[in-house]
């Protein structure tokens, strides 16, 4: 089977504990695309956030995408045009705030080169901004400075608390906006049907690949959908339980080169092409 699009998620994924493509991850990833192959790279980061890891693959110079915000932004590297995007209903940011305002979390959305906060700061907070690489500038009339288009907010506290959130905005907006956990302290509130799977199937459609063509690797509950839309979905060993139990295969961990593992198994023709049993 030719697999001609790898979509990939970075942390926990592409990236090792230290957020650092390793140099055989990097290699098996050039050779992919030196044989014609094409890369998504696929997060609920913001695109600020992905650039540095599409410039280190060099998909400017071979063709690949960012899919950021969990597929709410779609870039072509090669001419870094917008591709398509969704925006979040201006009139939601002054409802969600009203919601958690009195609630020990912070909440954000993205600006340039800063992420753009509100309610409070925490370590949660400041561990977005490092991940990303991002400065943080925190506006105490966040509703009033959110004046332009957002493609989403994310909200960041304990798990105990995002939980609670997280079925209190669910029920609110339930059928209007996607509310979810990419991990237990962060709730992702995005537009609704986004998320890497829709994204994915347009950017494929959009360039004449076929969904059998794709590969979709990941290890958070935010990348489900892909792995289970894709030709093959692949899980790290070091995903989630749901995650492992929608993929078609288990690949090695993020820390012991799981992507370039999987790779090499392709092109040498000893890949079990068969739904691998956790």
């Amino acid at each position: 089977m030719g697999y001609k699009v790898i979509s990939l998620d970075i942390d926990g994924t592409l990236t090792n504990s230290q957020k650092k493509i390793t140099g055989e991850t990097q290699n098996r990833l050039f050779e992919f695309q030196e044989n014609g192959g094409k890369i998504i790279l696929a997060s609920g980061r913001p695109a600020m956030g992905i650039k540095p890891y599409a410039d280190i693959l060099r998909l400017k110079e071979y063709g690949g995408y960012i899919l950021a915000y969990n597929g709410g932004s779609v870039i072509d590297c090669k001419s870094g045009k917008i591709l398509f995007e969704s925006t979040l209903p201006s009139y939601v940011i002054p409802e969600i705030y009203e919601v958690i305002k009195n609630y020990p979390v912070g909440i954000n959305t993205y600006e340039n080169d800063c992420i753009i906060v509100g309610n409070m700061i925490n370590k949660y907070t400041e561990l977005e901004a490092k991940i990303n690489g991002m400065k943080i500038q925190f506006e105490d009339n966040f509703t009033d400075y959110v004046n332009f288009p957002v493609n989403k907010c994310l909200l960041h506290g304990e798990p105990d608390v995002i939980l609670e959130l997280e079925n209190i905005l669910s029920e609110k907006y339930k059928n209007r906006l996607g509310v979810f956990k990419s991990e237990a302290f962060f709730l992702e509130i995005v537009p609704q049907n986004i998320d890497k799977a829709e994204s994915i199937d347009k950017l494929l459609k959009l360039t004449g690949y076929k969904t059998e063509e794709c590969i979709a690797c990941g290890d958070g509950f935010n990348d489900i959908s892909m792995i289970r839309y894709a030709g093959l979905g692949v899980a790290m060993s070091n995903a989630k339980e749901p995650v492992k139990a929608a993929a078609d295969y288990i690949t090695l961990s993020n820390d012991e080169d799981g992507i370039a593992h999987l790779l090499m198994k392709i092109k040498h023709h000893t890949f079990p092409f068969v739904k691998t049993q956790v």
